[in-house]
């Protein structure tokens, strides 16, 4: 079941990815991280009052509750590479920075998170899994490419940070301090480096309304992520998002360039192999 989570999470990222560049190409990088902040925190309060929820009635250490600020440059890091290269290529970049930081809190399990010590078996699948990458690079745009490796490594250390909260409190309760905090970070970025932007942005209508959906989906992504994060290894994790991103994120370029992309699905199944070659590895080493 987590596993399935975990690939649906990444459909989700995928799909939110898209959402929010959309935004960000329509009133600016800052204004639409400070846009995605207020409607994700306004729905995870509508559930915190359905569930009648308190978020204030017990406080944890400070540095529980920046795992929205460090979301909030995953946000700015895509929406500025988004349109220089493609949603694979942001993706499978990302990739690259997720697996490197989530092998390093495996292996010495930081912020108290479980510790799956890397073994040399594991080298295989990774070897598999960098092909894939590699075959997904499109464009060599130095500056894009380096924002979405960094939107990996924040998104791991978002995730690790915010589920470890949730571990003491409850999921909703995490979620609702990942926007707040989000949305404080991001209200500084946009008066500090935002102020060439339209901030006289009007209400869409109906018909395009969907132009802020991404910040809904965030809320389920950050939702999920809190339920799966400590349940299996962030470096499978890793792969299982991988997974749900890139074959949604193929079917997204697809329909936003009217093409398919076979570059984009080979790097997908490299992927997909890769991470099955490792948990075989990994089953057939606990059965010795």
């Amino acid at each position: 079941m987590y596993y399935f989570y975990s690939l649906l999470i990444g459909a989700l990222i995928s799909a939110m990815v898209v959402f929010n560049g959309w935004l960000s190409g329509h009133c600016g990088v800052y204004l639409s991280t400070v846009i995605i902040h207020v409607v994700g925190l306004a729905l995870i309060t509508l559930l915190m009052i359905f569930k009648h929820g308190n978020p204030f009635l017990k406080m944890q250490k400070w540095y529980l509750y920046i795992g929205g600020a460090i979301g909030v440059l995953t946000i700015v890091f895509n929406n500025l590479a988004f349109g220089s290269i493609s949603v694979s290529a942001i993706l499978a970049l990302g990739l690259f920075g997720q697996s490197i930081t989530s092998l390093i809190i495996d292996q010495y399990g930081l912020m108290g998170m479980p510790r799956y010590p890397f073994s040399k078996r594991k080298i295989i699948g990774l070897v598999i899994l960098a092909c894939g990458i590699i075959s997904m690079l499109d464009k060599f745009k130095i500056m894009a490419l380096i924002l979405s490796l960094l939107s990996g490594v924040t998104v791991v250390l978002s995730r690790t940070v915010s589920a470890k909260l949730a571990s003491y409190t409850n999921v909703i309760t995490s979620t609702f301090y990942n926007y707040l905090v989000g949305l404080a970070v991001s209200l500084a970025a946009f008066f500090l480096l935002g102020g060439n932007e339209n901030a006289s942005i009007y209400l869409p209508k109906l018909s395009n309304a969907y132009i802020y959906f991404g910040g809904v989906l965030g809320v389920y992504v950050v939702l999920l992520s809190n339920i799966v994060v400590e349940k299996i290894s962030s470096y499978y994790l890793t792969l299982l998002l991988f997974m749900g991103q890139v074959f949604s994120g193929v079917l997204i370029d697809s329909l936003i360039s009217g093409g398919f992309s076979t570059q984009n699905l080979v790097g997908g199944l490299f992927a997909a192999t890769g991470l099955y070659t490792n948990l075989l590895l990994d089953r057939k080493a606990k059965s010795i």
